[in-house]
């Protein structure tokens, strides 16, 4: 027998390889490690949320969470006003389950009590963890951040104007028991710093109306933006813009095709599918109507901008829509990719996510 078959031996004049089982235990192994590798997790691609439900004063918080990922265990912790609880003192742990939203009370450690306002935070452990954080008043009569039961962006829609005279407003979602200060200014300051025009005080909240006389610096405005906030040092905002006459009056088109003023929030995309190296679906939420948006594929981090162009989008009707774009050459491969929505406009609307380039289905 040659003396390099060594690692074999003769028994029963059969030759019994030790190196064969070896090398299919090592091959199951990278097989194993290869399938996990790949098997990246597929993130939801909205946003856990969370809103204070109640308070006892230096003693517990009852949060409420909204829109939570599933099967995840996420840290608890407790920090100064404005820390929004990171590196904050832990106060407990709590597994999410099924998901979506549940309550959970917290005791208020005692390093925090006594303080006025307090952060809270909850976090997962991983590298790109999810997280939500909220405040509170350190009290049982509420306050901004924690107003029971309340949640959401509060915004208002244009409803009519009297050129250079006045302009009626409707509120959504308004915070009950709220003072805020509205403000007119120049078109794109969002009403920031702007001349004080009057105040609303939002009562039970929800949908309010209201009428403003528009300031002298600005009754020959073209258009003039609109803005209302509380004084909290976090506080509660919305703001608006309207085309100072009613119909453009005088023949004047507008210099752009905008929304009519009644459009008011924010646009959202929501990842629902991807097909690796190959497409992602998304769905839109609260599209202003009869909008051109372009479409813009880009590496993780740059929420899109300045990217590789993927397709038109008209909103149409606005409101709800879904659509699948294939990923550029340039994006083959990449292990995580950014997507945005934007039109062309000087002030323009837009929407942005991200997604892991794997196979997945979400929504």
């Amino acid at each position: 027998m040659n003396s390099q078959l060594s690692p074999e031996s003769v028994a029963g004049g059969r030759r019994r390889s030790f190196i064969r089982p070896l090398f299919f235990v090592l091959a199951l192994l990278m097989m194993a490690a290869a399938i996990f590798a790949w098997a990246v997790p597929a993130r939801s691609a909205t946003i856990p949320t969370m809103s204070i439900s109640s308070v006892v004063t230096d003693t517990t918080v009852t949060v409420q969470t909204h829109n939570f990922p599933a099967n995840q265990n996420f840290v608890v912790t407790m920090g100064p006003f404005g820390s929004r609880g990171v590196n904050g003192i832990v106060v407990g742990t709590t597994n999410s389950g099924v998901g979506g939203s549940l309550s959970a009370t917290y005791t208020i450690p005692a390093q925090l009590k006594g303080s006025g306002q307090i952060a809270i935070r909850m976090q997962t452990t991983h590298a790109y963890p999810y997280y939500a954080y909220n405040w509170f008043w350190n009290n049982t009569t509420g306050g901004t951040g924690g107003i029971p039961g309340y949640t959401g962006i509060p915004t208002f829609s244009i409803v009519s104007v009297d050129p250079g005279k006045t302009v009626n407003i409707q509120t959504t979602n308004f915070p009950p028991n709220q003072a805020f200060t509205v403000r007119m200014g120049a078109m794109g300051s969002k009403g920031v710093n702007g001349v004080v025009v009057g105040t609303i005080n939002s009562g039970v909240g929800g949908v309010l109306k209201a009428t403003f006389a528009i300031p002298a610096q600005f009754q020959t405005a073209y258009q003039v933006a609109i803005r209302a906030e509380t004084a909290h040092a976090n506080p509660y905002f919305a703001y608006n813009w309207f085309y100072n006459n009613t119909g453009n009056t005088g023949g004047q088109p507008p210099p752009v095709t905008l929304p009519a003023p009644t459009y008011t929030g924010v646009p959202t995309m929501t990842i629902c599918g991807v097909v690796q190296n190959q497409t992602v679906t998304v769905k839109y939420k609260n599209l202003p109507p009869q909008q051109a948006f372009q479409v813009t594929m880009g590496a993780f981090g740059t929420q899109g901008i300045g990217g590789y162009q993927v397709g038109p989008l008209n909103s149409g009707a606005g409101g709800e829509l879904t659509a699948t774009y294939t990923l550029p050459p340039q994006m083959i491969g990449a292990s995580r990719i950014a997507i945005r929505a934007q039109t062309a406009h000087a002030y323009p609307f837009f929407a942005y996510n991200w997604f892991w380039n794997t196979t997945a289905t979400v929504c």
